[in-house]
């Protein structure tokens, strides 16, 4: 498909990721500065959520070590903070003082681990990659989606109904006659789509039509 095509890419290395690490403890971010650099990986450091909102970050793929514990601010209240600023990244939290209901709460909001100091390097590794392959798996799939949208955009208004009729699972007969046209007619417009979205059958069209959101077979064909 020609979807999955557009998600590959080639395999990440640990330097082009980073790891933005806020903590008050100067030696504790030292620390696993030096450990995060170890395997290849950038590190930006800051000592307050205020700080880390002042900085110019690069856009790539990235993810927050973030204690629980700030001052200003509650590292889980900024985990919702960062969430509303367009700041989005997997958050990892580490804290001294860890409960269950902190946890739950950090976990339900979208935290990919909750490390209870002291913690193992191992777990902090392991943890930071994980939240980097979920930013990585994100950034692909806003990718693809960019793509598919510039290629909607140059579909005809008639041509972006056809595909919406044709990928809710209309026949050529049946989208003829709800858009008032020859079943030739339409069967050209198909075309036209299925060249224009760079479509190889009409499965991958449907995939397409469903990241794009469009609207789905009852909804597109006027059923119940």
């Amino acid at each position: 498909m020609i979807v999955a095509s557009m998600m590959k890419n080639a395999a990440p290395s640990p330097d082009d990721a980073l790891v933005i690490v806020v903590d008050d403890d100067e030696m504790l971010r030292a620390s696993l500065s030096s450990l995060l650099r170890s395997i290849g990986l950038k590190v930006e450091l800051f000592g307050s959520a205020a700080e880390l909102l002042a900085a110019r970050l690069p856009d790539m793929p990235r993810c927050l070590v973030l204690d629980v514990r700030l001052p200003g601010v509650s590292g889980l209240d900024f985990q919702a903070q960062i969430a509303r600023s367009g700041l989005a990244m997997p958050v990892v939290f580490m804290t001294g003082f860890g409960d269950i209901p902190m946890t739950v709460r950090a976990m339900k909001a979208g935290a990919v681990d909750f490390l209870t100091k002291p913690f193992r390097d191992q777990e902090l590794l392991d943890a930071v990659l994980a939240a980097i392959g979920q930013d990585r798996a994100r950034r692909r799939e806003e990718g693809v989606l960019a793509g598919l949208q510039a290629l909607y955009r140059t579909l005809s208004p008639r041509e972006q109904e056809v595909m919406v009729l044709v990928t809710a699972g209309l026949m050529n007969k049946q989208v003829a006659a709800r858009v008032g046209l020859s079943e030739v007619t339409v069967k050209i417009y198909r075309g036209h789509v299925m060249r224009k979205m760079q479509a190889r059958s009409l499965a991958d069209l449907v995939r397409m039509s469903e990241l794009l959101g469009l609207p789905a077979a009852a909804d597109a064909a006027g059923r119940p």
